[in-house]
C-alpha cells in the first residue's frame, strides 16, 4: 500500500476528513489566519511539506501538518498575487 507519510493522489481521493495540526515552531497567529492557512493547504495538499493518511472506517483521513515553510511560502503567494 501507499506510503502514508507523504502525498498521494490515489489516497488522496478517498479522503473523507481533514485535519490540521501546528508545528511547534509556528509562533502566534490569530484565528483567521489559521482558518485561511488550513484551508489553502487542504486546497492544495501536494503542496504541503508534512502530510500523513490514516485509514478511517469509510476511507482516509488527511492530517496537515503546518510548517513555517507552508505559511512563508503561503504568505508569499498571496502578496504575488
Amino acid at each position: 500500500m501507499a506510503d502514508h507519510e507523504k502525498y498521494d493522489p490515489r489516497v488522496d481521493a478517498l479522503v473523507m476528513e481533514t485535519r490540521t495540526q501546528w508545528d511547534k515552531d509556528v509562533g502566534n497567529l490569530s484565528e483567521a489566519d489559521r482558518r485561511w492557512l488550513s484551508q489553502a493547504l487542504h486546497a492544495e495538499p501536494d503542496k504541503a511539506a508534512k502530510v500523513a493518511y490514516d485509514r478511517s472506517h469509510t476511507g482516509f483521513t488527511r492530517t496537515i501538518t503546518v510548517t513555517v515553510a507552508d505559511i512563508a511560502r503561503l504568505y508569499q503567494e498571496r502578496v504575488s498575487g
